[in-house]
């Protein structure tokens, strides 16, 4: 879009143009993510998306936070912009609603929550995206009627990153 690869200006272009040609009521969610291979570091915006999660080495856990209304919804509206840094090995998962939002039986949710767990306590043994489908069938059990699509992608880094000290100085707002 014009020439800016900044993802919260992306998604505000974006935006305005969803504005003026969607139908009433309709809108679109989105998390962009511009990831450098080389560095490790992480630029996102997120327009309405389920939040993604950041898995660190250690097994911490924690979302990659941005506020951002979904597109289409609103002319005007602004996309907050975040930053992270990736170090070797460490991976974020991407998913769609409709695996948080899948119900058991007794129409309980799988949830954000449930999930995050579940990423902490994957070993690695097997792929996260199979270890967590696994997981969904368990809960969700037989005769499970799939209500909205379910989109899993997971992104590992093998960039060697910047160290501790250069995260930080990257990270502060610049004078």
């Amino acid at each position: 879009m014009a020439g800016s690869s900044s993802p919260g200006e992306v998604l505000r272009q974006v935006n305005e143009a969803l504005s003026a040609r969607i139908p009433p009521n309709m809108f679109v969610t989105c998390f962009y993510a511009l990831l450098n291979p080389e560095t490790g570091r992480l630029t996102y915006a997120n327009a309405g998306h389920d939040l993604p999660f950041l898995r660190r080495r250690g097994h911490d856990t924690e979302q990659l936070m941005a506020r951002g209304s979904p597109l289409g919804l609103m002319s005007g509206a602004d996309y907050e912009e975040s930053r992270n840094f990736l170090r070797r090995g460490e991976g974020i998962l991407f998913y769609s609603d409709g695996l948080v939002e899948a119900h058991n039986q007794h129409r309980e949710m799988f949830g954000s929550p449930r999930l995050k767990q579940l990423i902490t306590e994957h070993d690695g043994e097997r792929q996260l995206s199979a270890f967590l489908l696994e997981a969904l069938y368990a809960f969700t059990g037989e005769g499970w009627e799939q209500e909205d699509d379910i989109t899993i992608l997971t992104v590992r880094s093998s960039a060697i990153g910047p160290g501790a000290s250069e995260v930080k100085r990257d990270l502060d707002p610049q004078p």
